[in-house]
């Protein structure tokens, strides 16, 4: 057992790293949200000014302007990738769920299954890595041309995950679970889509040859997963505050389930305003 005091200050420590963490990065996904969406409306403008879609910003007393170039002639040397917010904010993350719940003892209850921790931290990991497997296999088949039936696949895959969850393991662990998988998905999307398409895209630039626009759809494709999938995911990292609103609830699973679409709606809304 660790000693209450490391145990505490690691806790701490951890959900320092991640929030704030979490905050760059989703800071960032809805920037580049709002300025894709803002690059939209500009793009009659500048074709009949013939010129490329623009934003201007202004910010702490000064101002930019932002284009869009979706096939460039060349790119520089230097770019700045938007990638390691993501990375630790799902290791801290992942071990924050280490520490809370595979080796706190949160993740069990007795009055919802006689499970031992073994089998517990078996379907944590197995509804984080299964559940990715199962995403990722959706939205790779022809099914992934069909946004609105895999959509809707995927969250009656969600209201299913969590019914089974609330009656394997205990009511916070079963809401942070789905939230961890949810933030698995958007990590994976980001080091596994988004990235190597882009990485690919630069290299036909420098080689002068033509953009894979797949490629380029395939990779605005996840950001627009990820955006969707924040707010959701943000209400399952807080809920473990409102025990007798959320997770304690006779209908958990139920509960848990509307709220995740209530917050995929409300991100498609947000995306929709931007």
């Amino acid at each position: 057992m660790m000693p209450p005091a490391v145990s505490e200050w690691s806790n701490l420590i951890l959900r320092w790293i991640h929030v704030l963490a979490g905050i760059f990065w989703i800071g960032q996904t809805y920037y580049f949200t709002k300025l894709e969406g803002r690059m939209a409306l500009d793009e009659e403008e500048a074709k009949k000014s013939g010129r490329l879609p623009q934003v201007w910003l202004v910010h702490s007393g000064s101002f930019s302007l932002v284009e869009k170039q979706s096939s460039p002639k060349a790119v520089p040397a230097k770019f700045y990738w938007f990638r390691w917010e993501a990375l630790v904010t799902w290791i801290s993350g992942f071990l924050l769920l280490g520490l809370l719940y595979y080796s706190g003892g949160l993740l069990l209850d007795d009055s919802v299954s006689s499970i031992g921790m073994g089998a517990g931290v078996a379907i944590g990991l197995g509804t984080l890595f299964l559940g990715f497997t199962v995403y990722e296999g959706i939205w790779r088949s022809p099914l992934g041309r069909m946004p609105l039936l895999a959509g809707t696949i995927c969250y009656f895959l969600v209201v299913a995950l969590a019914y089974a969850l609330t009656h394997l393991i205990s009511g916070r662990a079963a809401y942070i679970h789905i939230g961890a998988l949810f933030g698995t998905i958007m990590a994976a999307n980001v080091w596994m889509g988004i990235l190597p398409a882009t990485r690919k895209m630069l290299v036909a630039i420098r080689e002068g040859k033509p953009i894979d626009q797949k490629m380029s759809e395939r990779a605005k494709n996840r950001t627009i997963h990820n955006t969707y999938m924040t707010v959701p995911l943000i209400f399952l990292m807080i809920s473990n505050h409102f025990p007798t609103a959320t997770y304690g609830a006779d209908y958990n699973w139920l509960i848990l389930s509307i709220l995740v679409l209530a917050g995929a709606v409300s991100a498609k809304f947000i995306y929709k305003a931007s």
